[in-house]
């Protein structure tokens, strides 16, 4: 056995509280369920007063048992999975296992809550039950990036966008890991009480008022996996990226037709390979941009991209902000 997990209440959170809320936040809980992304939208939503001073949201953790274990706490919820029907947003964190089961209960209450109009928003890897649901076939989505890829795999009707840190379709939201919850949530109240009351959230919560929605996660690539047969190919095309590397020529290479390797390349990769390669340019640029000081036009020749006019177009669209902006945030001044 384990070590004895601990077992947690959620304080200020109880089903006798008295606040006077407007709004009503579930926050759903369950087993697997990653405690920070669970702790986000309590202590973000928990925040927003009105200017009378009274509760902006009145925020409730949900779940189909009295308690969920995580991955270090055994947690009591003090409500249960009916007040989905009854919350007009409901919040999804992550799930610290894409394969864990989930109970088929907790997808048909999203899928009524949608029907019902609910605003519905997932937490870095909480996408992935928003998908299973079928709450994001057609729509754009994102989460953490080290799982969009498995996201695309697993949910091709979904159009998942690795570079934002979230996306706001109106009704169904979605963000990336981490601190991009805290965005996500902030954008949330931004929408329903104006910039004011969001300015002075942000602030008790010791944040930045809002990052841009479109703006880059900011990840960190590594080489690419070879652990697959399209391995050996990422390769050829990350050491390629300067030359012409049309679906043609990358076809050729791999000695299948275009028609294959697209359908293989998107089934294990997650995008076409067009796509990759201009991600791959993308990705090679913000290293030149970090570490010398070469002019954007050298840069765009030395990724394959050969106009300036081109790499501007896909920088910004993948990392949300100009190369030199880029350059300015994150450059090595020596």
């Amino acid at each position: 056995m384990g070590p004895v997990a601990r077992t947690t209440t959620f304080a200020g959170f109880e089903p006798n509280s008295n606040r006077v809320a407007r709004h009503r936040i579930a926050v759903l809980a369950y087993d697997g369920v990653v405690l920070g992304d669970l702790a986000i939208p309590l202590e973000i939503f928990g925040r927003v007063r009105d200017p009378r001073g009274r509760a902006g949201y009145d925020v409730r953790v949900c779940g189909v048992a009295e308690e969920v274990q995580s991955a270090h706490l055994r947690l009591k919820i003090p409500w249960r999975l009916s007040s989905i029907a009854r919350a007009d947003t409901v919040i999804v964190p992550g799930i610290d296992n894409l394969d864990r089961a989930v109970p088929p209960s907790i997808l048909r209450a999203l899928r009524r809550a949608s029907e019902r109009g609910a605003r519905i928003a997932s937490i870095c890897t909480g996408a992935f039950l928003l998908a299973r649901a079928g709450l994001l076939d057609g729509l754009r989505a994102t989460t953490h990036w080290r799982a969009a890829a498995e996201l695309a795999r697993r949910h091709p009707r979904t159009q998942v966008d690795a570079d934002v840190l979230y996306v706001d379709n109106g009704r169904v939201l979605t963000s990336a890991g981490a601190a991009a919850g805290m965005d996500l949530c902030l954008h949330i109240v931004r929408r329903d009480h104006g910039a004011s009351v969001a300015a002075g959230v942000a602030r008790a919560a010791v944040m930045p008022l809002e990052r841009s929605g479109g703006q880059a996660q900011f990840i960190e690539y590594p080489p690419p996996e070879t652990g697959d047969s399209m391995g050996p190919l990422l390769v050829w095309m990350e050491r390629n990226l300067k030359h012409h590397l049309s679906l043609s020529a990358v076809a050729r290479h791999a000695r299948m037709s275009t028609r294959t390797l697209s359908r293989r390349f998107r089934e294990q990769v997650g995008l076409s390979p067009t796509q990759w390669v201009a991600r791959g340019r993308v990705r090679r640029a913000q290293r030149l941009l970090e570490t010398t000081r070469l002019p954007i036009e050298r840069i765009a020749e030395e990724v394959g991209f050969h106009s300036t006019s081109v790499l501007r177009e896909h920088f910004g669209r993948s990392a949300g902000v100009s190369p030199d902006a880029y350059r300015r945030s994150f450059g090595n001044p020596g």
